[in-house]
């Protein structure tokens, strides 16, 4: 489907009757769990009644070849090929197979960085837990400047011990562009293998996923793809296949990558089934112009409020996707606790949806921006952080 010129499309405030969001709610975070626009749900929704209407046909006679399709038009919208590509719940899921599927030894080191998405650090702290590998994190520099002193710490944390380097895309907390090809390249030179976590970009980022020269992309459609809620997937490099099981081993043992993974019991396939939905509205709201347009919103946004805060943002333009962490004014607690403190009183008071994390001895708010923000709803963040009634 081809996309309307992006000056035919009125991003903003408007776009928000294709969602159920709450009305009265200024929504600038997109990025922890996405929204699904209505025409989703209701493909969704279409899909469910034909699984319902005959479930033992739909089970086993139509749903292997409905997942195969709809994992060709994923995979081609990453540049990738589908039986290259599999359906996972999250990326976190995606992550997890491939942790418990590799032959890890005693002194073995996997590579991770301080601004890993913690259920992921958590995953690799307990797999290499169980065999007595151990997990070593890169510090970054922070805040980011740009890629290069990024790739140097990577390197310096590099030993002959490490056997596996897991990168984040786009790093959760911190909202930075890593340079993940760079340092696929920098890892694979050194005999290292590479996982990306790849939550939030698709939809976020031009992707080719054999183009970033990983050996898996774990990654989700459900965030910035407008996917519903459970459409995740795992890409693997044909090399990186034969060894990789899903997180629950069923049927497909030994039947091959896609056979194993696309049944592992019975689950509602509904949220994979209504990712042709879910590419099809992208594409109506601009596809590579969504996204330029989306960058462009988180860049002016985060320079906003770090000038009406008198402070920073985490990283500059181009590390940045459609998501930007701006450093909150004041001295107020670093703590998990001073954040959630920080974030209720932005929903309690104003009724603004926004995560607030510390890093590095500071408070740092998370800003989204998506087809249904504008810069307008940004400004009033600025004004009911500094004290202000909302603009």
């Amino acid at each position: 489907m081809a996309a309307p010129p992006d000056d035919a499309i009125p991003y903003g405030p408007a776009l928000r009757r294709h969602f159920l969001l709450e009305d009265g709610v200024v929504f600038l975070n997109h990025g922890s769990f996405g929204a699904t626009p209505r025409a989703v749900l209701a493909a969704q929704d279409d899909w469910r009644r034909r699984m319902e209407a005959q479930p033992v046909r739909f089970m086993s006679r139509e749903l292997p070849r409905l997942l195969r399709h709809a994992a060709a038009d994923l995979a081609a919208f990453l540049g990738a090929a589908g039986d290259d590509l599999v359906f996972v719940d999250n990326a976190t899921t995606g992550v997890n197979a491939v942790l418990r599927s590799l032959d890890l030894a005693p002194g073995d080191e996997v590579l991770a960085t301080d601004h890993g998405y913690p259920a992921v650090r958590n995953a690799a702290r307990y797999v290499c837990g169980r065999v007595g590998a151990r997990l070593v994190e890169a510090r970054l520099p922070f805040p980011a400047t740009g890629a290069a002193a990024i790739e140097a710490e990577v390197a310096a944390a590099l030993t002959p011990r490490t056997r596996l380097a897991i990168f984040d895309a786009v790093t959760s907390a911190t909202a930075i562009a890593l340079p993940v090809a760079a340092l696929a390249r920098r890892c694979r030179a050194a005999g290292v293998r590479v996982l990306i976590d790849a939550a939030h970009a698709p939809g976020m980022l031009d992707l080719d996923l054999p183009g970033l020269g990983a050996d898996w992309v774990a990654g989700n459609a459900h965030k910035w793809l407008f996917a519903p809620k459970g459409c995740g997937f795992l890409w693997a490099d044909r090399a990186a296949q034969g060894e990789l099981h899903p997180t629950v081993v069923s049927h497909g043992l030994g039947k091959g990558f896609t056979a194993e993974f696309d049944w592992t019991g019975t689950r509602d396939p509904s949220a994979w089934l209504a990712v042709g939905a879910a590419l099809d509205f992208y594409r109506t709201m601009g596809d590579g112009n969504l996204r330029a347009r989306n960058h462009a919103l988180a860049c002016d946004a985060a320079a906003l409020l770090a000038a009406a805060w008198g402070t920073e943002a985490a990283a500059p333009p181009a590390m940045l996707g459609s998501m930007a962490a701006v450093r909150l004014p004041g001295a107020a607690e670093a703590t998990p606790a001073g954040a959630k403190a920080a974030h209720d009183l932005l929903w309690d008071e104003h009724r603004i949806e926004t995560p607030v994390h510390a890093v590095a001895g500071a408070l740092w708010l998370r800003i989204s921006a998506q087809i249904y923000n504008d810069i307008a709803e940004y400004r009033g963040l600025a004004e009911a952080v500094l004290g202000a009634a909302p603009a």
